[in-house]
């Protein structure tokens, strides 16, 4: 059963420009509104673009496209890609990122390795789940190793707390669930887990709602917090992880695996009601309530 937020909310709207959002970041991004608007508390529209490789402008519009057709205004941020470019993108924070992690190994010397395994590598070594088998752990190359990424190295039976709004206190074993993590790319800059726990801490949030996908993804970054300087405020963040939307073939949606005709939500659907029918019944009300936004309020409103 959903607890309601109380406590003071700040959160965040945390899209990729890597393809067209597709219903169930449209349902993540609805549900988030809803819950910090619920609360009185504060959005923030955060893009995440550390990978501009596949990164497009058609897909930076989309973002705003989405939450115009969705109805969704938010606090703090970008107000089109013009500015989201010159002031928002997280390449004017790689610095920031930079000093966070050579404060946290000059604080924690052994808690980075240095990693060389190239792609085909990676594909041939994996464990179920995708898991590094910590291949380099003990080649204890140094992290200024040209072309090596920077691992975290996660002990063995690492379990992780996480207070979720929706299912109540779980634990994650960290090193089963993602095992060692990229911290650091092979390019220098940061990597996801790092870039979002620092975001995070900047904006101030306090809430975080994703789909149970990234389950494994929070654990990192919780754990990840207690080592990074600076950072020991994302420990108090609370969570909520919602169901997923999944294709007709039992896949969740992906914008990796849009095939080249999916041109994302807004297109696909002839109106947002699908999208608020679907937040409805992930939050257990009643089938009447999602057929607009304002009835998702009103129900909400008395709840």
């Amino acid at each position: 059963m959903l607890q309601w937020p109380a406590f003071p909310v700040v959160s965040r709207l945390a899209p990729t420009p890597s393809g067209f959002l597709h219903l169930g970041n449209a349902i993540n991004f609805t549900l988030t509104w809803l819950l910090t608007r619920r609360a009185g508390g504060v959005l923030h529209l955060r893009i995440d673009d550390l990978d501009r490789a596949r990164f497009r402008p058609a897909y930076l519009q989309n973002i705003f496209r989405t939450l115009e057709w969705l109805g969704l205004d938010y606090d703090h941020g970008p107000m089109g890609p013009d500015d989201f470019e010159r002031h928002f993108s997280q390449r004017h924070f790689l610095p920031a990122y930079e000093a966070v992690l050579q404060a946290a190994q000059r604080a924690h010397p052994s808690v980075f390795y240095a990693c060389r395994c190239s792609r085909t590598d990676l594909a041939r070594l994996a464990r179920p789940h995708g898991c590094y088998p910590g291949n380099c752990r003990h080649h204890s190359l140094p992290l200024t190793t040209p072309q090596t990424a920077w691992r975290a190295l996660v002990p063995p039976a690492t379990p992780v707390t996480i207070p979720d709004l929706l299912q109540g206190p779980m634990t994650s074993y960290l090193d089963t669930a993602l095992g060692d993590f990229v911290v650091r790319k092979k390019d220098g800059a940061a990597a996801y887990q790092v870039a979002s726990v620092v975001d995070d801490v900047r904006l101030g949030v306090t809430l975080v709602v994703r789909g149970q996908d990234l389950l494994p993804s929070t654990a990192a970054q919780l754990w990840l917090a207690h080592y990074l300087p600076g950072q020991e405020a994302f420990g108090t963040t609370r969570f909520l992880h919602h169901g997923l939307v999944l294709q007709e073939n039992g896949q969740k949606l992906s914008k990796s695996t849009q095939a080249g005709g999916q041109r994302g939500i807004v297109e696909e659907a002839g109106s947002p009601q699908v999208v608020y029918r679907a937040v409805a019944q992930l939050l257990g009300l009643a089938p009447e309530a999602g057929r607009s936004m304002a009835g998702l309020q009103e129900v909400l409103a008395g709840g």
